[in-house]
C-alpha cells in the first residue's frame, strides 16, 4: 500500500532567519548548500535576452544543462527563436569545440526560415575550464556570415558568487551589438531593465515633455529601433544590476551615463528627478503635488489594510528594506523581509530600520531550512512579492517583479493601488508563481 509522505515542518529555523537587529550588512546569511522555492516569477538570460527583437538565440552547452533554457524557451513560446549546441564527451577530448560551434551554427543558420539580424551565442563553463577560443570561434562566424551580427553572452553559473554576476553580463551584453554613431543630444535611453518603465513616471514625463525621445529596449518593435538606441547622448539605469552596461556603453559609445537609483523615500526621489533635470539641462521641477498624491495614496491604503501583517521579498523589488522603511513611517505593519543580502544603496535603510524596528524579522530565501518552514498562517497576511507569498503560505500578494517598471512618486501610487487590491482579493498563488519570467508566460508584448 502506498503511504503518503508527508513535508515535515522545521520549527527551528536558526541561521535562516535573523532579527533585523541582529541582521549583518549586506549579507545576513552564509553562503552554503542552497534551497530553490517554487517561486518563478524573476527572469533568467533566456527572457532578457529575448527582448531585441529580431535576433536568434543558440546555447553551447552539455545537454543536462539545456534543460532550464530550453524549457524557458517553450514556455515563453519562443522556441522558434532558440536553438542549441550540444557538447559531447568526445568533443572536449577531441579538443574540436571551436569547429563544434562554428560548423554547428551553419548547420542552424541553414534550417532557419528567416534569417536573423543578429544571434547571441551563449558559451557554458565548460569552454572556460578547457580554454576554448571563443575569440577564433566569432571572428570565423563573422567572417563567414557577414550579413548577420554575432556578440557572446554566457550561461556560466560558476559566475554567479564572484566578480561580475550572470544578471549583470546579461544586462551588459544586451548591449553590446550597439554601434558608434553621432550622439543625439535629445536623445535619451533607460537601460538595463526587463520592463519598460512606466510612462506616467516622471522620469519617462521629464524626458518625453521636454521634447527628448526616449528609447528603451522593451519598447522596440525591431532590430533598427534597437540599434537605434546607439544615437542617445545619456542612458540612465536605476537598477544597481544595470551599471556595468552603463559603464561600458559610456566607455565604447560616449554616452554619459546617469546611475538613478530606485527608491521609495521622497527625499532620494527628489534628488534623482533633479539630477535628470540638470544632466538635461531643463528646469528643475516642484514635486509638491507629486509628493501629496504618493501620501494620499499611502495613507488610503493604510486605512484599508489597517494593521494586517505585511512580508517583502527581494523579487518585487530591489529596495525592499527602502519600501519596508516608507510603509513603517505610515504605520503598516511590516513583520518580516525575505532576502538573502541588501545591495549597496540600501544601508541607510537598513540602520533605520536596525534602530527603529529592530524584531523585523530577515528570512533568508535560499538556506536549506527554508525547505521545510511552516508555510501556513490562521492570519491574514498581505505579502509583497512572489516569494514572500510562497513562504507565507498567502494569496493575498502583489504579484510584481523587478518593479514591474514602477519609478518614483508615481510608482509608489501604483504600488499602493496593488497594495490594497491583493488585500481586497486573493489569487491563486500556487498556480500563478510557477510561471517563469512574469510578464512573459503565454508570451505578452514584453517578449517579442
Amino acid at each position: 500500500m502506498l503511504k503518503r509522505v508527508e513535508r515535515p515542518v522545521l520549527k527551528d529555523i536558526k541561521d535562516a532567519c535573523v532579527l533585523m537587529k541582529d541582521a549583518a550588512f549586506p549579507a545576513p546569511f552564509d553562503s552554503r548548500l542552497e534551497f530553490s522555492c517554487s517561486a518563478r516569477g524573476f527572469w533568467n538570460i533566456v527572457h532578457t535576452g529575448m527582448l531585441i527583437p529580431e535576433i536568434h538565440q543558440v546555447y553551447v552547452c552539455a545537454q543536462g544543462c539545456l534543460r532550464g533554457v530550453v524549457l524557458t524557451a517553450a514556455e515563453m513560446n519562443a522556441i522558434d527563436r532558440f536553438s542549441n549546441i550540444i557538447i559531447r564527451e568526445n568533443n572536449i577530448l577531441e579538443g574540436n569545440n571551436e569547429d563544434l560551434i562554428v560548423e554547428g551554427m551553419g548547420e542552424i543558420l541553414s534550417k532557419l526560415p528567416y534569417t536573423p539580424k543578429a544571434v547571441l551565442v551563449y558559451t557554458s563553463c565548460i569552454h572556460h575550464f578547457i580554454g576554448c577560443d571563443l575569440n577564433l570561434v566569432y571572428r570565423r562566424l563573422r567572417e563567414k556570415y557577414p550579413d548577420i551580427e554575432f556578440t557572446d553572452c554566457y550561461m556560466n553559473p560558476i559566475m554567479r558568487k564572484s566578480g561580475v554576476t550572470p544578471d549583470q553580463l546579461m544586462r551588459k551584453q544586451l548591449y553590446s551589438l550597439l554601434d558608434k554613431q553621432e550622439l543625439d543630444k535629445k536623445s535619451v535611453n533607460i537601460i538595463g531593465n526587463n520592463f519598460a518603465t512606466d510612462d506616467s513616471s516622471e522620469l519617462v514625463k521629464i524626458i518625453r515633455e521636454n521634447g527628448f525621445t526616449l528609447r528603451e529596449v522593451p519598447r522596440t518593435k525591431t532590430y533598427k529601433e534597437y540599434k537605434d538606441m546607439g544615437k542617445a547622448a545619456i542612458n540612465i539605469t536605476y537598477n544597481p544590476v544595470a551599471i556595468e552596461g552603463g559603464i561600458y556603453l559610456e566607455n565604447k559609445l560616449n554616452q554619459k551615463h546617469l546611475y538613478l537609483p530606485l527608491s521609495y523615500g521622497f527625499d532620494e526621489i527628489e534628488k534623482n528627478l533633479d539630477i535628470l533635470c540638470e544632466n538635461l539641462g531643463v528646469q528643475k521641477i516642484d514635486f509638491t503635488e507629486n509628493k501629496k498624491m504618493a501620501t494620499e495614496a499611502i495613507i488610503n491604503a493604510k486605512n484599508i489594510i489597517g494593521n494586517t501583517p505585511i512580508a517583502i521579498d527581494y523579487t518585487l523589488t530591489i529596495r525592499p528594506a527602502s519600501l519596508a522603511k516608507l510603509l513603517l513611517q505610515h504605520g503598516f505593519n511590516v513583520v518580516s523581509l525575505y532576502v538573502d543580502s541588501f545591495i549597496a544603496d540600501e544601508e541607510d535603510d537598513v540602520k533605520w530600520l536596525k534602530e527603529n524596528y529592530p524584531d523585523i524579522k530577515v528570512y533568508s530565501t535560499m538556506h536549506v531550512k527554508m525547505r521545510f518552514v511552516d508555510r501556513h498562517s490562521e492570519q491574514k497576511i498581505l505579502a509583497l512579492g512572489q516569494k514572500a507569498a510562497y513562504f507565507t503560505g498567502s494569496n493575498n500578494f502583489v504579484n510584481v517583479v523587478e518593479s514591474g517598471g514602477m519609478y518614483g512618486f508615481d510608482g509608489i501610487v501604483k504600488l499602493c493601488d496593488l497594495m490594497i487590491d491583493a488585500f481586497l482579493n486573493e489569487k491563486d498563488a500556487k498556480k500563478l508563481i510557477q510561471y517563469k519570467g512574469l510578464g512573459c508566460e503565454n508570451y505578452d508584448t514584453n517578449c517579442k
